[in-house]
């Protein structure tokens, strides 16, 4: 655990030294990915779990434009 605790010290540091470019850069490349993949693990989750509650997606509705 000292190793990754190490290794994760001398990441920050390094990331740290950067410029403000750089980081913003770096950031988004990790974090655009990694949120993206986590907000659709959370949509299949729950179309899981109301699919199983009897809640699930039906048929889109008819579109009409009787109200506009």
């Amino acid at each position: 655990m000292d190793r990754v605790a190490s290794w994760w010290d001398g990441f920050e540091l390094w990331l740290a030294g950067l410029s403000f470019v750089p980081q913003a850069a770096l950031v988004l490349a990790v974090l655009v990915p990694a949120c993206s993949g986590v907000a659709w693990l959370l949509d299949r989750a729950m179309a899981g779990v109301f699919g199983l509650l009897g809640r699930g997606e039906t048929d889109s509705p008819a579109t009409t434009t009787e109200d506009c």
